[in-house]
């Protein structure tokens, strides 16, 4: 079977439910919440994963999958290391997008703004929720750095739990951020790729959503 063929083979037709203006919430984050409630509920794969995009000062895109932390009508949160690629480009650039998809529902957010970092307090309280190998991890990996191959990393981890045990607290280059958004995408697939798509924007102090032709 030819590359092109295998393609035909795995198209998926959508059209399980629907999106109208006279079902939606006029605020995004309501609406938010209901489908990811139900993405929750219905014990999806990771319903919290995100693809989070950041641009570097010189306008390069770059993407990667990270997991929504915490979330309400003041933004959406998530933790990294902040001298990684992601966070050095948001020190040049700090406008980025979010993308859930939930394909067993058919449906995708699309999320935009700026990002912000979390004060010191909340990105305390996540690292020591963190079992300790998490800890350990986000207090030893050079992220986004070169290393020569995976045995450096499990040394340095070796190393340093034998040195710090589970006495451990948030290293300064690792935290928090939010994304504050000022447009909101909802996509609810349908037949044919005659998808709804609402879109919210914040302006003049208040949401406003529209539809977006597929």
């Amino acid at each position: 079977m030819t590359m092109k063929e295998e393609f035909k083979r795995i198209r998926h037709e959508y059209g399980k439910k629907e999106l109208l203006e006279s079902d939606i919430k006029s605020n995004p984050f309501e609406q938010f919440t209901i489908w990811f409630s139900e993405a929750v509920e219905q014990n999806l794969p990771d319903s919290n994963a995100m693809c989070l995009s950041t641009v570097s000062g010189q306008g390069r895109p770059s993407s990667r999958i990270l997991l929504l932390k915490d979330f309400d009508e003041s933004g959406f949160c998530f933790f990294t290391n902040y001298d990684s690629r992601k966070g050095i480009e948001l020190e040049n650039n700090p406008y980025g997008s979010m993308v859930f998809f939930w394909p067993e529902l058919e449906r995708q957010i699309r999320i935009e703004g700026i990002i912000e970092k979390l004060d010191t307090k909340k990105s305390d309280a996540y690292f020591n929720e963190r079992p300790i190998g998490s800890r350990t991890a986000a207090a030893v990996s050079p992220q986004s750095e070169v290393i020569a191959n995976r045995e450096e990393l499990d040394k340095m981890v070796q190393e340093f739990s034998e040195k710090h045990g589970e006495n451990l607290k948030r290293p300064d280059f690792w935290g928090g951020y939010k994304l504050i958004p000022d447009l909101f995408e909802f996509w609810q697939g349908r037949k044919n790729r005659l998808n709804d798509r609402i879109e919210y924007k914040f302006e003049k102090k208040a949401w406003i959503h529209r539809r977006l032709a597929p």
